[in-house]
């Protein structure tokens, strides 16, 4: 049999090394710390905005889903645009009851349309008072005359 060769000075400082890595896994050196209220209040927010994306879950491919007139109404867009008609109405309504020879009323409309439903409010305004000045009458016909 053979004698165990002597370990060198290097082999031994990192065995000592190794060891003290060793003893410093094996027990706790930090005590537990208390997590802060604010990293509870952002975990809880993240889980309900998890639950919130995940709520449809797996839809079969075969079953369509039923469009009805709340996802029509729910629309931002036509909210914005119905607060629009209902504003510019709403100023013109005024103006002509204030100051009916005003000539700031041809503003009234687009201004009340704005106020209530921003930009897409003076698109609906616009589209609806376009609509709304078509008449089935001839502009060429000379009007007509009633007798009393």
């Amino acid at each position: 049999m053979s004698a165990k060769k002597k370990r060198s000075a290097k082999q031994l400082a990192n065995d000592k090394k190794l060891g003290k890595m060793a003893k410093a896994r094996g027990k706790k050196s930090k005590p537990k710390t208390k997590t802060k209220t604010k990293t509870k209040i952002i975990t809880k927010i993240k889980t309900v905005v998890k639950r919130k994306t995940n709520k449809g879950g797996k839809k079969s491919p075969g079953v369509k889903r039923n469009l009805g007139l709340k996802s029509i109404t729910g629309s931002s867009t036509i909210k914005k645009v119905a607060l629009g008609i209902g504003g510019g109405v709403m100023a013109t309504a005024i103006i002509s009851a204030v100051m009916p020879q005003s000539q700031v009323g041809k503003f009234a409309a687009p201004l009340g349309a704005f106020a209530l439903g921003g930009i897409e409010g003076v698109i609906g305004n616009f589209a609806l008072s376009m609509l709304g000045n078509r008449t089935g009458s001839n502009t060429n016909v000379a009007p007509q005359l009633e007798a009393l």
